[in-house]
């Protein structure tokens, strides 16, 4: 029952709700962009389908490079797909990309010191930047969908790991890659997303007067 509430697969999820009400946001900071077109934005860790159904696909006023571990191929013409390292952009200049979009990527990156070097990546390549991950300060872990689950013990989310099938991941099959899989996720709070952005303002969602998300976004005057 969780899991349909609030996996944003399922289209009328809590969580499709959020995410749609926060693309809104993000259009309305889109207006602001006074850049020759097409607009150019680089999205980390970013799907075809996603843009298909924000109805970005084929918009011939937005190209959009979908960054991930490996290129995919791409059937819109706005899109292109190119393989790369959210921490290790070395391979694009500074201020390439009119925006940097990220959704629900930083917190997979294992450590912070990872977190970091993705942020000034970021920071780097994009005049302007929109970055949202969950908060850890929400009860419900986005991930394993599990009440509490981020303040397990390390050994106790391992487990659970290895041994359920739990929001968005099936049982582990070893533990070696349950311990993997737990390790990967590292939640960022408020105040660790100001540190790694330090010029970005903060957008909050808000789910039973909880911060269920925090976006930190920069979109200077051009």
């Amino acid at each position: 029952m969780v899991n349909k509430i609030l996996n944003p697969k399922f289209g009328n999820s809590i969580n499709q709700k959020f995410r749609e009400k926060r693309f809104e946001f993000f259009l309305n900071l889109l207006k602001k962009i006074n850049s020759k077109q097409p607009i150019q934005i680089l999205d980390i860790g970013g799907t075809e389908s996603y843009w298909e159904q924000m109805n970005f696909a084929n918009n011939n006023n937005i190209h959009i490079t979908l960054l991930n571990l490996e290129q995919v191929q791409v059937k819109h013409k706005n899109l292109t797909s190119i393989k790369g390292d959210a921490c290790d952009l070395s391979t694009i200049n500074d201020n390439k990309f009119d925006i940097v979009y990220s959704n629900s990527v930083i917190e997979h990156l294992f450590s912070f010191e990872n977190q970091k070097r993705m942020a000034d990546e970021i920071r780097r390549v994009g005049i302007c930047f929109y970055v949202q991950t969950p908060n850890f300060y929400f009860p419900i872990e986005p991930h394993w969908l599990f009440p509490f689950f981020h303040y397990f013990p390390f050994k106790m989310r391992v487990f659970l790991t290895k041994h359920f099938d739990l929001g968005h991941y099936k049982k582990s099959i070893t533990k070696e890659a349950a311990i993997l899989r737990v390790e990967e996720v590292k939640l960022l709070t408020e105040k660790e997303m100001k540190s790694l952005f330090p010029e970005g303002k903060i957008y909050r969602e808000k789910f039973l007067g909880l911060n269920k998300s925090v976006t930190s976004y920069h979109f200077p005057k051009f």
